[in-house]
């Protein structure tokens, strides 16, 4: 156990913070590793992300980011705020240049809940040295419920995931940046913002056969990304529509494709299927999508494979995912072969022995060597190390 919430930060800023969410490692000198650490706090949580002058976007917000520092053994030397005073720190993702990117799963405006600025936005944290970066939104990555975002390492195109809770539902984005591949700061300088629209297929729920392919994929300019008066999601994408998908959250590069995640759909709730969870990959050089995992039994939720969330590319070359779902949490594995496999459960039971809980996990990373596994559980708000071997 690397970090708890509610105990002292090292740095003296105040306590731990809680709802630790996305999660990325980078590589520091003479083999430390910098861990930066999402907090999805809403304006009512009880542990929030301290505010610190430099570094905070909005004061009457209490999400944000906090940075671990490991020497090469993995102990922890420090522990500080990152960014302060944004909202909802869901997912986010690491950049080539080696930071880290957080985003907000609000759409909340000045005025809201408390908050003195507009929310929705993507920020740009540098876990080595938060000054370099401090808290600057990304307006050109558009303002909405973000979730998770990854970038192409050759193109510098950005992949954003949208989690809306009301229909229609969130949609997968690209951010065509001015800059790519700049480097620290250079996502500020703008670009353009687009939406995917798949032929033939205005929900992804509707596809329910792993293997399920489509190309001539195409990517539609967002009207307004600012969304000053209409949520990018409700905005006219034309007569041919969008493709929208219900709970879009993990994302991650790996290869030459971009891999996200629909945790679940319901027909009760709006989807055109239902489903326990899926895994598209989409690969840019052939403008093609495929739905590469189907997760979930038919008949009882508590066992493993439903609603995953947070994912990333394993040491092995498949994936490992976070579960976010009813009864027991997992992390679990994914080969190459698309078959799933449960790699660790979560112990830390927030309910009664008579009625257990346990909490999500969420931020799955692996260190820069590949040797060691990092995560968090959501509640209570802890921050493990796993150790392999890997291999």
């Amino acid at each position: 156990m690397l970090s708890r919430q509610g105990d002292p930060l090292r740095s003296g800023e105040g306590l731990v913070p809680g709802n630790p969410d996305g999660m990325a490692a980078f590589r520091g000198h003479r083999g430390r590793v910098h861990l930066v650490r999402n907090h999805e706090n809403r304006a009512s949580a009880a542990l929030g992300v301290p505010t610190v002058d430099g570094l905070t976007y909005d004061q009457a917000a209490k999400g944000g980011c906090t940075a671990l520092e490991l020497d090469s053994r993995g102990a922890v030397l420090g522990e500080r705020v990152a960014i302060a005073g944004t909202a909802v720190n869901c997912a986010g993702g690491p950049t080539p240049w080696n930071t880290w990117l957080t985003c907000e799963e609000t759409e909340d405006k000045a005025g809201t809940n408390g908050y003195t600025k507009d929310h929705g936005f993507v920020f740009e944290v540098d876990g080595a040295d938060p000054r370099r970066t401090g808290a600057v939104p990304l307006t050109a990555m558009g303002r909405f419920q973000h979730e998770a975002v990854a970038v192409d390492p050759r193109s510098g195109t950005v992949y954003e995931t949208e989690d809306a809770f009301q229909r229609p539902f969130g949609l997968f984005y690209r951010f065509l940046p001015e800059k790519p591949l700049g480097g620290h700061g250079s996502l500020r300088a703008g670009g353009a913002l687009e939406a995917m629209r798949v032929p033939g297929v205005p929900d992804l729920s509707a596809v329910q056969e792993t293997g399920a392919s489509f190309g001539g994929v195409e990517w539609v300019p967002v009207p307004d990304p600012l969304a000053a008066g209409t949520p990018i999601r409700l905005q006219d994408f034309g007569p041919k529509g969008i493709t929208h998908a219900q709970k879009l959250e993990g994302c991650y590069w790996g290869g030459s494709s971009v891999y996200f995640v629909s945790s679940f759909a319901r027909r009760s709730e709006g989807s055109a299927g239902d489903h326990y969870g899926q895994v598209w990959r989409y690969e840019p050089g052939r403008r093609r999508l495929t739905l590469v995992v189907v997760f979930g039994p038919d008949t009882d939720i508590q066992l493993p494979g439903e609603s995953p969330d947070n994912i990333c590319l394993s040491a092995d070359g498949g994936l490992m995912v976070c579960e976010d779902g009813n009864g027991a949490q997992y992390v679990l594995g994914v080969t190459r072969r698309g078959e799933v496999y449960t790699m660790a459960r979560g112990r830390q039971n927030t309910g009664t022995p008579q009625e257990p809980e346990w909490g999500e996990f969420a931020g799955v990373t692996f260190s820069p060597d590949g040797l060691t596994m990092y995560l968090n559980c959501y509640t209570p708000g802890t921050t493990f190390a796993v150790t392999g071997p890997w291999r």
